[in-house]
């Protein structure tokens, strides 16, 4: 009984850290996106490009972050791979709670504070993540 509650226990804080660690990573890219879209007024990226980019970014800060976190944090739980779904859903519900709250107060938002970009980047992550096994 211990060890499937230590088993839930550990899937459950595995989950909570790649969501925050993920919605951190995504907060700063729309920091970054938000900076640089003077450079790139004229140009209308298409939503399947911005996704695709949005993929390989999060791939790429997923291969950054085992730089980081070389070992897991957690170790490994019966669940392994739930983070694949659970974590991206989350982190792109969370980032179209911001778009929301920015657009309430009049602000203009990225294609990341979406549900869709940001489940794209979260997913890239959350795979490159999954595979090193880490």
């Amino acid at each position: 009984m211990e060890e499937l509650l230590s088993a839930i226990l550990s899937a459950l804080a595995e989950l909570l850290f790649e969501f925050l660690f993920e919605l951190f990573l995504e907060a700063i890219v729309g920091l970054i996106v938000r900076a640089a879209r003077s450079l790139f007024s004229n140009a209308a990226f298409s939503p399947t490009f911005a996704a695709a980019f949005y993929l390989l970014l999060g791939c790429a800060s997923g291969a950054a972050s085992l730089l980081l976190f070389p070992h897991p944090i957690f170790h490994p739980s019966k669940l392994h791979g739930i983070s694949l779904l659970i974590s991206p859903i989350l982190t792109g519900l969370a980032m179209s709670q911001v778009g929301t709250l920015l657009r309430r107060n009049g602000r203009e938002t990225v294609r990341i504070e979406s549900f869709g970009y940001g489940f794209a980047f979260a997913l890239g992550f959350a795979i490159v993540r999954l595979i090193s096994g880490r």
